[in-house]
């Protein structure tokens, strides 16, 4: 640990030193290595930020004599970068038009509040936008709701607590004449005293529990929002990092994939980290009290009917649909379904009956910016024939202020850091590193893998993690189909459930004063446990008939990888 500490702290503090050792070396394996490295620190400590790390293979690979600058910008903006940008855009759209909103409140208003139901809802809701909208702001416009619910039940239960023992305060006639006369002033004190200590145990019980279901809800939020977002292609970074790196890497490997083959996989077993994650948070913070968390057989209480009053007056106050929402709504709509046909797999899609043999040339980042396209032309409002003039769906200046425009860097840093790796050699030479790995069962590696990126994503932004971990795990030259490993680590770099800094919900969460770091973390590690076991069964069952597993691909069989 002593020497892993210098040699951190060297490699932060003294970079010329190592760089003239790898000069002078003249070694480009170890010159692309040091490069990794430097970022890797650079990314887990963010000594700068991340997209300025990410910057720095277009100054050090030509240094090095690595690539040419030429080469290396090229990789910055390449077509995954595009699909990230037109999904983006569509999503800035929704946002922007509050259409998130409207969705979240009609489901909630649909599930109800009884508080398993509506810790299921939150989590439904969260993980459908997170699908589709960042999950920073899905958790962003998410939590206010919850909030405002919590109140609406924790108002109504101060005013609950002291009829507990109503009951008992009523004193028969008959027992009151049953009474010695000096014993009944003494005996009066006895039961207020007896029933106030009663009634301050039960005001304590039920703040228990309110604090206990105010962090559960609080903390299903952002779960929902990281677990959501692996479910498309465009939900999170680490997808993106992952189509890119296997376009890069393997260029023959015939858009494996896409939009439609990632979400056939990764759907499901979003569903099933869903499931597990709400029975889990039921059992932690709630218990399995039907009667009480789901309502069975007992009418709504003062403080559910409340609560859902709150939800229903902010839904009544977003107004009826505009020409705007339904617009976007329709363009949203659009772009999924062309998303899905484009190429299922299955059958021919539409770009196949369109362009017949040049297919290949529409890939899902031309239907994104086609659709981000139509924001910026289509009207906000229904023409009208005595005025051709009006506000598009979409403005740049809306766009420009909302678009993550750091994550283009670092994905374009990432593919720069694959393409170095292939040009040095340090690919190859990593990947005849691990031949000895081919002893050790292929579920066991990915599974080892799985913990140790799931581990590391704790400390550093998901994108980076993929980023470093993607191109070294698809050199491994063990004889095992590179999915088998890539698609795994790619989930689990967003498994990012113990530590508030982990990720940007869990430190939106954890900002409302609900939670403890010892909360998320004793949650936390149970939810990596959930996630890694999910991976390993949909990667071993569905996964390997989708993706064809069992056998290496000729694709995979490129020179230098």
């Amino acid at each position: 640990n002593q020497c892993s500490s210098a040699l951190i702290c060297c490699l932060s503090h003294y970079p010329a030193l190592f760089m003239y050792m790898f000069l002078h070396l003249c070694v480009q394996e170890a010159a692309c290595a040091y490069v990794i490295i430097l970022m890797a620190v650079y990314w887990c400590t963010e000594a700068l930020p991340l997209a300025v790390t990410a910057l720095l293979p277009a100054l050090l690979f030509p240094l090095f004599g690595i690539m040419k600058s030429k080469d290396v910008c090229m990789q910055y903006l390449k077509d995954t970068n595009m699909l990230f940008v037109g999904g983006l855009m569509v999503a800035v759209a929704v946002e922007h038009w509050n259409l998130h909103k409207r969705i979240a409140l009609r489901v909630l208003l649909f599930v109800g509040v009884r508080p398993a139901l509506l810790m299921l809802g939150f989590m439904g809701v969260t993980a459908f936008l997170s699908m589709w909208i960042s999950n920073t702001a899905t958790t962003a416009m998410m939590v206010p709701i919850v909030q405002a619910v919590l109140e609406q039940l924790n108002n109504y239960s101060e005013v609950e607590i002291p009829q507990i023992l109503s009951s008992e305060e009523q004193v028969s006639p008959a027992d009151a004449d049953s009474k010695q006369p000096g014993q009944t002033g003494k005996q009066s004190e006895g039961q207020g005293e007896q029933m106030d200590a009663e009634v301050e145990a039960a005001r304590r019980k039920e703040a228990a529990e309110r604090m206990r279901m105010c962090k559960g809800m609080t903390l299903c939020v952002c779960y929902a929002a990281s677990i959501g977002g692996t479910a498309t292609l465009t939900g999170t970074g680490p997808n993106l990092v992952l189509k890119g790196q296997m376009n890069q890497l393997f260029p023959q490997n015939g858009d494996v994939i896409n939009f439609a083959s990632w979400f056939g996989f990764a759907f499901p077993n979003m569903i099933l980290m869903l499931t597990l994650a709400w029975l889990w948070l039921q059992f932690v913070f709630m218990g399995f009290n039907f009667k009480k968390t789901w309502g069975c057989g007992s009418v709504k209480t003062e403080k559910e009917i409340a609560a859902y009053n709150v939800i229903r007056e902010q839904h009544r106050q977003l107004g009826p649909m505009s020409f705007g929402e339904m617009s976007v709504l329709g363009l949203f709509i659009l772009l999924v379904v062309l998303w899905f046909t484009r190429d299922p797999g299955f059958v021919a899609g539409w770009a196949t009956d369109i362009f017949n043999s040049k297919a290949e040339y529409v890939t899902d980042a031309t239907v994104a910016v086609f659709i981000a396209v139509l924001l910026f032309i289509l009207p906000s409002k229904a023409p009208r024939l005595c005025s051709w003039r009006s506000h598009t769906l979409l403005t740049w200046k809306v766009a420009q202020k909302k678009l993550p425009w750091s994550i283009v860097l670092l994905l374009g840093g990432g593919f720069a850091l694959a393409k170095g790796s292939e040009e040095s050699g340090l690919s190859k030479w990593m990947g005849d590193q691990m031949t000895p790995l081919q002893t050790i069962p292929p579920w066991a590696i990915a599974m080892i893998l799985c913990l140790l990126i799931a581990t590391f994503t704790e400390c550093t932004s998901n994108v980076a993690t993929a980023t470093l971990f993607l191109p070294v795990l698809a050199s491994m030259s063990i004889g095992m189909n590179p999915l088998y490993v890539m698609v795994p680590c790619t989930l689990s770099a967003s498994f990012a459930f113990m530590l508030p800094v982990a990720t940007p919900p869990n430190a939106i969460v954890f900002s409302y004063g609900y939670l403890k770091v010892a909360d998320m973390a004793r949650t936390g590690i149970v939810m990596n446990i959930i996630g890694i076991l999910c991976i390993t069964m949909a990667i071993n069952s569905w996964g390997k008939a989708m993706f064809h597993l069992d056998s290496f691909p000729a694709w995979a069989n490129v020179t230098g990888v």
